[in-house]
């Protein structure tokens, strides 16, 4: 089994998959444990939206919509939402808190996103979050059918990771230009 410490140092983002993806109930386990993370006041403020098949062409169209794209050119941007088989969309769901304030849900609905990359690692899958600058655009909180208030954060695009040689530990950071003392 991956350590923590070692799922961090070798996760990467993965934009080539094979077509196998978690199963529904697989999902719903992923999802489970990544709703762990540190929540002030246990609100859950996110949610998950499972994406599969013919649905993943909403994903794409919205983002052509939002982007104004047309012909070609939109057609294009929407087979990109076919890269993986499976796309979770994570979406902020504040809810209303006098001690915990939006930027803080936020925070927490980042956690979930970031340990459901994690976690598929841990199973063998490849993910990539994806967002941009048309992720909260009107065309896509329709498109998602959003709540008043809620913001999309981006889409982990999630498949079978192709069977490939491990690869080398990421570069690392320069600690001491993150790390200070007070």
């Amino acid at each position: 089994m991956t350590s923590v410490f070692d799922a961090l140092h070798e996760r990467r983002s993965s934009s080539k998959v094979t077509d196998e993806a978690p199963s529904h109930d697989e999902v719903l386990e992923l999802v489970e444990a990544a709703g762990q993370v540190a929540d002030h006041s246990g609100l859950a403020p996110w949610r998950v939206i499972e994406i599969r098949g013919d649905s993943r062409r909403i994903v794409g169209e919205s983002l052509a919509t939002a982007s104004g794209l047309h012909g070609h050119d939109a057609e294009k941007s929407v087979r990109k939402s076919f890269r993986a088989p499976l796309l979770l969309a994570v979406v902020v769901s504040p809810r209303p808190s006098v001690k915990v304030p939006y930027w803080e849900q936020e925070a927490v609905a980042s956690g979930v996103a970031h340990a459901l990359t994690l976690l598929l690692h841990e199973r063998g899958y490849g993910a990539m979050w994806r967002t941009g600058i048309h992720t909260r655009s009107d065309a896509v909180r329709i498109a998602h059918r959003l709540e008043p208030g809620e913001q999309m954060l981006g889409w982990i695009y999630a498949g079978r990771n192709p069977d490939r040689p491990r690869e080398r530990r990421r570069s690392r950071i320069d600690v001491a230009r993150h790390v200070s003392t007070l």
